[in-house]
């Protein structure tokens, strides 16, 4: 319970230092109505078929994010059951390899301007789809003995997997969308991804370990039930990196947000609320 009382007493802290940080002018306009106000505008971005596919895969791909966030833990901490890997490094210390993700996806997120200038969008969100089967089948084949690099392999590959989708994609988005609705396009993608994906994705996998695991009565059942649940989440991951790449079409030469003064109309925003669409 002490680690609950730490993060509420910093939680405590960080609200007191967020009073102190500098104001933040609202922009002031023309009176929105509740639709703006809710950010429920920016659900018109459907309309436009590059956007919606953008938005759909997002949503597909946010089915991944939890995955090993709820159960890589649970999955490496489970060797302690099997008598060959029982007294492993690995198996008794699965949060230090599951930090490594943290730490990967911090360096990872310095790749990014480097990738997007090189790559464009559609790749990168690529290397991230295709980060996820990696992810997942490293879990699948690696063990915390012999195959413990197999482990730290998908640790790494994750911050491929999570920054080249999350911090890209809304760059692409703030790139693609108009600054009037902008901000709205940002929460709808966070929403697309983190919420209804990522939820939609919890429960998926909750069903798929139920079954393959934990219905499972001995330590070796369950073992075999994990690679197979990894292995599904690998092969979901691979179907939707194909389809995106078939699918998604960007132009690499599409104008910056600089360039939206010219394709805007008197009001100051596009009618679509798309950049030189």
């Amino acid at each position: 319970a002490y680690q609950l009382i730490t993060s509420a007493a910093l939680s405590f802290i960080l609200a007191a230092y967020a009073l102190t940080m500098p104001a933040c002018k609202v922009k002031k306009g023309q009176k929105s109505s509740l639709a703006d106000s809710l950010g429920l505008k920016a659900f018109k971005l459907f309309k436009q078929k590059r956007m919606a596919i953008f938005f759909i895969f997002s949503m597909f791909l946010g089915v991944s994010l939890q995955i090993t966030n709820s159960y890589g833990n649970t999955f490496i901490t489970s060797f302690e059951n099997l008598a060959e890997f029982a007294d492993t490094w690995g198996a008794h210390n699965a949060n230090a390899l599951i930090s490594l993700s943290q730490i990967s996806e911090t360096l990872c997120i310095l790749l990014i301007p480097f990738c997007l200038k090189r790559f464009g969008i559609k790749g990168v969100m690529l290397m991230s789809m295709f980060a996820w089967v990696l992810r997942f089948g490293f879990f699948g084949i690696g063990d915390t003995g012999s195959g413990l690099w197999l482990l730290i392999l998908s640790c790494i590959v994750y911050g491929v997997a999570f920054d080249f989708f999350n911090v890209s994609g809304g760059l692409y988005v703030d790139k693609e969308t108009t600054s009037d609705l902008r901000s709205s396009a940002q929460g709808l993608f966070m929403m697309m991804t983190n919420g209804l994906g990522a939820t939609i994705g919890t429960l998926c996998a909750q069903a798929v370990v139920n079954h393959f695991v934990f219905s499972q009565t001995t330590a070796e059942a369950q073992h075999q039930g994990w690679i197979t649940s990894w292995m599904i989440f690998a092969g979901y991951a691979l179907v939707v990196a194909v389809l995106f790449m078939f699918i998604f079409k960007d132009d690499s030469k599409k104008a910056s947000p600089q360039m939206e003064e010219a394709v805007i109309d008197g009001n100051g925003s596009a009618a679509d609320g798309m950049v030189n669409d």
